[in-house]
């Protein structure tokens, strides 16, 4: 874990001890009180993700000094390191693991007082449980007592679940309801649960839910406050019904009791100082509750503010309902005006008028709504005298008994007495302008203010020219009843909307002409006439009561004169990924109500060289002041970025990470707009800045590549290794592509053939020589670090000798995310040889002479006193040149030779460079040994006269190649062994032998006749030991005793049979 250095604090050096240093004041047994650092105590057991807190207190320092609370923690796994969290004097206290919680305001520090804070970790994780300390810096300019304190926490696992079923509930008032929530938990710490239902108001979001009954902690049932009489009456039951199951029961429902239920759960446990805390707290889905009163009534009552009143002012009446439940219910409402119906309004708040008031509401002096499910009401415009009477309010209710009929029950309010007074005219009228010169295209508006009358006014708007020479033009009237009626002579551009009339205010008429043409320059004037209505309908009369004017001139200006566009930019050449601006400067600063579009242009680079150069469109900041994207979009629209000034005169085009694509040239065109009276614009001026070229560079290469040349001896079958070191590139976020070539020294060809290659991503591709020589399973390419690149030839072979060297490319990423290659560089040259070993290949060269006798054993050695591998094998044949022949043939190469004997290099009999004359098997005369790995022999057994001749050993030395391949190494011939058989004379030897007959009568058939006669020898010398036992008793001469004497012979022909007495054959 990295942690930052702090500078060392000027406090005691033990910071979980006390302190005491003497002081001057000590020394003159001054009384000074020791500094106390107390924490809550531990272990504090908290769930992970819950808020946890830790107060911290210190006492016993000097008065007035407000004190510094640090805080730090102790890993379990680290003990003795320190790892600082947050304090209230350093804002840069903590450590980077808490740094960033810190920011953020997970983890902060509250101050109670001067000398208490508290430790807040609103979100606590798992890494958090640890030793956590409480440090105070001295302020005393002394050091005595202790300065900080610790506790420990545990975070456990949040195992807390709350639930209940998904429902909605409609009741009756007075049913019974029960409803069933789940808690559970899985920890291991003794934690105990309080469960509780709640209601929340469905209609009033801010409003606290209400606690209707909870099993604490304790085990002890509460009540909320407005229900622990229906508690203790029983008609409220809490139950555990199982270990995670709690019903809640409710006699008797209530209005009262309609909104949102559901349980909510806490898990308890208890902190070392005997005190609760809850860990976690959990709610259940909320299940709606609906509850159908059964009291019906209701009352009635119409209210408003005054009772008297003077023609043309409003009137309001509202009537209210009062009844339980309203909106549930279906209630009409009827407003009569002097036993004549008013309005009607139905249960779905649709009204239906009386037949005297249809044009009263129709011309806006009348209104009828429903407020609120129990507001309704009934507004009068411009009282008249006649409108002098009794109102009252009826309400009717429609309800539908269980029988399926309809029952309608009415009341009706008192009754309201309104007075109507009349008016005489004491009307002025004064007119204004929003300005007295207009710039083109702007608003011109002209404010007529009639006062002192409350009567229906008629008001004639009028233009004339500025002398006054011209006849005057009516623009628009108001008639009293609120229409507007144009002139011919303007009516197109009010059809239009340019030219309005309104009456904003009861005293106040607006004349608003848009689009303000230099035309519309000259006086205008404002007429008001003043109604009042007599009779009754439908005799109605109107009576003018007064008539006064006012005038106004207005200028109007021209914009189009002094319009100009210029453009620039600080950075006409830029590298891939700096960035540009480019500013359109639009003068002078125009009317808003003349808007001006403005649109940047590009023409990409190298097009206008190849014919195909035209400017398109980037973005335009239209007239209504929205922003369209063209067809040409710079950076895909995330690297450019478009604004303009307040004053629209300042247009910018911000180009970021610019990259080959933004390269070109730039305008900036301007049209001024005038919008027409039938919404159409029509262009007042057109104008295109000066040409803006920008130069977007590829960034200079830096890419070198080590080319330091080198040879390499391998022997078949070792590891090659070769090196590609970049020692410099251009970013460090260059990536590389490296390829790998030979050039094969057994080709004799100048040209290079690609091994393989190593793309920017990491894939491996190989070339069409890796294919070609087999090379996919024994080449292995590496990426040895960022910048140190290897080719490994596994098993190397004879055939991967050549000349290796790396192309590296340098790729680099664009700011569209396009990666092109920015240069390319070539390593040194590697010279790999690859040779077989070296034959070292010998054989006894040693010559001799053996004489042996016909019939005799003919033994012939080969030793291998050295050999190239010790993975060697070996082929053997023994040859033998015949003696006869060397008369005939005088030249060595010219003698005819046999082959004896061979045995392959895979141990196979038969298998060498020859062929033998004899045949192997059981009868062969041949036997073949290996005694050691480099000692051979062959035996002729049973030697004839034609065995004689020069023998001689010849070798072959085998070596498994890389593709498992034998191949011969090397040969090599022993010296030659002289071998001379003598031919055997006839004798009585060789003539019994060479008889079967004669054979067994000599050797096999004496034997019987000689076993007979010795046991008859035998019997007779025990019969006559028997007679003469007194006499050996006599004279004590033993007896000639003979034992059975040895015989031994050979079943061969070698040696003739031989019968012998051994020492001790006779007693």
């Amino acid at each position: 874990m990295e942690m930052e250095q702090h500078p060392a604090r000027n406090t005691c050096p033990m910071r979980s001890v006390g302190c005491s240093y003497d002081t001057l004041e000590a020394a003159r047994g001054a009384s000074v009180a020791q500094r106390v650092v107390t924490v809550q105590s531990g272990p504090l057991i908290r769930t992970e993700g819950s808020h946890v807190t830790i107060w911290c207190n210190v006492t016993g320092y000097k008065e007035g000094l407000e004190q510094d609370f640090e805080w730090s923690m102790y890993l379990p796994s680290l003990p003795d390191r320190e790892i600082r969290i947050v304090s209230t004097a350093q804002s840069n206290y903590a450590y980077a693991v808490y740094a960033q919680r810190v920011n953020s305001k997970e983890i902060y520090v509250e101050r109670l007082s001067r000398d208490s804070a508290m430790l807040h970790i609103t979100k606590v994780q798992a890494k958090d449980q640890g030793l956590f300390e409480c440090y105070t810096p001295n302020t005393d300019g002394r050091y005595l007592g202790s300065y900080s304190a610790r506790t420990n926490l545990t975070v456990i696992a949040d195992s807390l679940t709350v639930s209940a079923p998904a429902q909605t509930l409609s009741k009756v008032e007075g049913d019974a309801l029960q409803l069933t929530c789940e808690v559970s938990r899985t920890t291991m710490q003794h934690t105990h649960l309080s469960v509780g239902w709640y209601l929340k108001a469905p209609d009033d979001a801010s409003a606290p839910p209400q606690e209707l009954l909870t099993l604490s902690k304790d085990f002890v049932l509460r009540s909320g406050g407005p229900y622990r009489q229906r508690m203790a009456a029983g008609d409220l039951r809490l139950d555990k019904t199982s270990a995670t199951s709690h019903r809640l029961t409710i006699h008797k429902l209530q209005p009262v009791d309609q909104g949102l239920l559901y349980c909510q759960a806490a898990e308890w446990i208890q902190d070392a100082d005997g005190s609760w805390f809850a860990m976690t707290r959990k709610q259940s889905d909320k299940t709606p509750l609906r509850i159908q009163p059964t009291d019906r009534d209701f009352s009635i009552q119409v209210s408003t503010e005054r009772r008297s009143f003077t023609a043309g002012e409003p009137l309001e009446l509202r009537c209210t309902i009062e009844a339980q439940n309203v909106p549930e219910r279906f209630f009409s409402v009827s407003w009569v005006f002097s036993s004549s119906p008013v309005a009607v309004v139905d249960p779905s708040a649709v009204p239906l008028l009386g037949s005297d008031y249809v044009a009263r509401e129709a011309a806006g002096l009348m209104t009828v709504r429903k407020e609120s499910p129990n507001v309704h009401l009934l507004k009068l415009q411009h009282l008249r005298p006649n409108d002098t009477g009794k109102y009252i309010c009826r309400v009717t209710e429609r309800e539908k008994t269980p029988t399926g009929d309809f029952i309608d029950r009415s009341k009706r309010s008192r009754n309201v007495q309104i007075t109507v007074q009349p008016l005489k005219s004491n009307m002025t009228v004064s007119l204004s302008s929003n300005s007295s010169e207009v710039l083109e295209g702007n608003v011109m508006q002209l404010t007529c203010l009639v006062q002192s009358t409350t009567d229906p006014l008629s008001v004639v708007w009028q233009w004339t020219d500025k002398q006054g020479n011209e006849p005057a033009q009516k623009l628009a009237s108001l008639d009293r009843d609120g229409t507007v009626l144009h002139s011919d002579a303007y009516g197109e551009r009010s059809g239009y909307g340019e030219i309005r009339v309104e009456r904003s205010r009861a005293d106040t008429f607006l004349l608003s002409i848009y689009n303000v043409l230099p035309e519309d320059e000259g006086q205008y004037s404002c007429a008001a006439t003043e109604w009042f209505q007599n009779g009754t309908e439908p005799e109605l009369s109107w009576e003018k009561i007064g008539e006064k004017s006012d005038t106004k001139t207005v200028t109007v200006k021209t914009v189009e004169s002094s319009f100009m566009v210029s453009a620039s930019s600080r950075t006409p050449s830029v590298t891939y990924g700096e960035s540009f601006d480019l500013l359109c400067l639009v003068k002078p600063r125009h009317n808003p109500r003349v808007p001006a579009s403005v649109t940047w242009r590009f023409m990409p680079a190298g097009t206008e060289a190849s014919g195909e150069g035209e400017f398109k469109e980037l973005v335009t900041f239209t007239r209504e002041g929205t922003l369209q994207w063209g067809e040409q979009l710079l950076g895909l629209g995330t690297r450019t970025t478009v604004d303009r000034s307040h004053s629209n005169t300042n247009f910018r085009l911000s180009v970021t990470r610019a990259g080959r694509h933004e390269a070109g040239k730039y305008q900036c065109t301007a049209v001024l707009w005038r919008k027409n009276y039938d919404n159409s614009w029509s262009r007042v001026a057109n104008r295109t800045s000066n040409l803006l070229g920008i130069s977007v560079l590829q960034p200079d290469s830096k890419l070198r590549v080590q080319k330091n040349n080198q040879s390499l001896v391998n022997l078949e079958d070792s590891r090659v290794r070769i090196n590609c070191s970049v020692t410099s590139q251009t970013s460090p976020d260059s990536r590389h592509a490296v390829l790998w070539y030979v050039r094969r020294a057994a080709a004799g060809s100048e040209a290079d053939e690609l091994l393989l290659r190593i793309e920017r991503s990491g894939a491996l591709e190989y070339g069409t020589y890796a294919d070609e020589e087999r090379l996919r399973r024994r080449v292995q390419a590496e990426r040895l670090s960022p910048r140190l690149y290897a080719l490994t030839l596994n098993r190397a072979e004879s055939g991967d000798s050549g000349t290796y060297y790396c192309l590296v490319e340098e790729w680099l990423s664009d700011p569209e995310g396009a990666w092109y290659r920015l240069s390319r560089d070539s390593s040194g040259f590697t010279e790999v040889l690859v040779r077989r070993p070296e034959a070292r290949l010998q054989v006894e060269e040693t010559e001799s002479n053996v004489t042996v006798a016909e019939s005799g054993s003919i033994r012939l050695g080969c030793s291998i006193p050295s050999q190239s591998s010790r993975d060697s094998r070996f082929s053997v044949s023994w040859y033998v040149e015949r003696d006869e022949d060397e008369e005939l043939l005088p030249t060595e190469e010219e003698r005819e030779r046999d082959c004896v004997f061979s045995i392959g290099h895979d141990a196979i009999f038969g298998n060498g460079n020859c062929s033998p004359g004899e045949e192997a098997g059981p009868n062969s005369r041949l036997q073949f040994e290996r005694t050691a790995s480099d000692q051979y022999s062959l035996t002729i057994q049973g030697a004839r006269p034609t065995d004689g001749g020069r023998y001689y050993c010849h070798v072959e030395e085998w070596l498994l190649n890389p593709r498992n391949a034998w191949y011969r190494l090397a040969t090599n011939n022993s010296g030659f062994i002289t071998v001379n058989v003598l031919q055997q004379e006839s004798t009585v030897k060789s003539v019994v032998c060479s008889n079967d007959t004669l054979f067994y009568f000599v050797f096999f058939y004496p034997f019987p006749i000689f076993g007979i006669l010795l046991i008859a020898l035998l019997l007779v010398r025990f019969k006559s030991r028997n007679n003469s036992k007194s006499q050996e008793g006599k004279n004590g001469a033993p007896l000639l005793w003979i034992k059975e004497p040895h015989l031994s012979y050979s079943p061969t022909c070698l040696d003739p049979p031989a019968l012998s007495l051994h020492p001790g054959s006779v007693d």
